[in-house]
């Protein structure tokens, strides 16, 4: 199995479009979400990365270095559907989903009739559909909705649609270092944002596949798909699901070489690669196949690409 494409969806460099507009046209009003959803992440050194066996040489994982990052705040939640649409309502902003007319959703989430007329499929990742009309508002397809979804978070937005939410909000996506040091809550050289054991005490504390992939999900955890943004417990910088529901883009530029070409300080890798940066794994990632949603865990897309089990959270610089 390719390793390095099956914990997310495909690109969409792998179907041919034509003629599609993908520039981004935002109006300049500036309307800031709450601050009450931000938490301050006091600076400081941790050790990044990870040189385990459990991780994946190709992604670039490590070696194992000491990284050092200024204070930032950083939206306790990913960003929800509620706050998504807020953003579309104020600017008429129209998502690459959209523009392009379709996007992946898992084969098991879309409806039957979905299925049934939906053939296309990316080779590496038979498990994704493309569906025409899924969009953030319709995430399984023209015959599904968000009403009944309003605190989970937003999915099928692009690199892109995360970077226009964000000039709207007056803030930015993490640096991946960012989103690492946040999602350890503080501990040091630990596997997950709570620590060593997936399930302490026998309890779920993430979002992720149970069952045998791509076949069948127990949902034992509680859900099929997406969670809501604050379910299960907070790491210890108070941040819910740092790892699974859903992938979150990070500002940086994806390369295996990371931990080896980017400075010890507040590390940001710049140099384009056509993908973009991921973190923290999503409801479809199991330790079977994947095992993406460790905290130094790194997968990518280009900044195109949406899909069901990706979305975004925000950041702030502090001056």
């Amino acid at each position: 199995m390719n390793m390095r494409s099956s914990c997310c969806a495909g690109a969409r460099e792998q179907i041919s479009l034509n003629n599609i507009q993908k520039q981004i046209h935002i109006t300049p009003e500036i309307v800031k979400p709450s601050q009450d959803n931000m938490i301050t992440i006091p600076g400081g050194t941790f050790s990044m990365g990870a040189d385990s066996q459990e991780g994946f040489p190709a992604d670039g994982e490590g070696p194992v270095r000491q990284v050092e990052i200024d204070s930032f705040q950083v939206s306790r939640y990913a960003v929800t559907n509620a706050e998504f649409k807020v953003f579309v309502d104020a600017t008429g902003y129209v998502t690459e989903a959209e523009r392009f007319g379709w996007s992946y959703v898992f084969h098991l989430l879309a409806s039957e009739e979905t299925r049934q007329h939906t053939s296309s499929r990316p080779q590496d990742v038979p498990w994704w559909l493309v569906v025409e009309g899924a969009c953030w508002s319709a995430p399984e397809g023209p015959d599904s909705h968000i009403q009944d979804r309003m605190d989970h978070p937003v999915v099928h937005v692009s690199w892109n649609d995360a970077e226009a939410y964000c000039q709207w909000a007056e803030a930015r996506l993490l640096t991946e270092a960012e989103w690492e040091y946040a999602a350890r809550g503080g501990l040091e050289r630990k596997t997950y944002p709570w620590g060593d054991l997936l399930k302490p005490d026998n309890k779920h504390r993430c979002n992720i596949w149970q069952g045998k992939f791509p076949v069948r999900n127990s949902a034992l955890d509680g859900y099929i798909g997406t969670a809501p943004v604050d379910a299960y417990e907070p790491n210890g910088y108070g941040l819910h699901n740092m790892s699974g529901n859903v992938w979150e883009w990070c500002k940086d530029w994806f390369s295996p070489a990371y931990h080896r070409q980017t400075s010890a300080r507040n590390p940001v890798y710049t140099r384009v690669t056509g993908k973009r940066s991921m973190r923290g794994g999503s409801y479809l990632c199991h330790r079977s196949y994947c095992n993406r949603y460790r905290v130094a865990a790194r997968s990518s897309n280009t900044p195109d690409s949406s899909s069901g089990n990706c979305g975004f959270r925000i950041a702030r610089s502090l001056k």
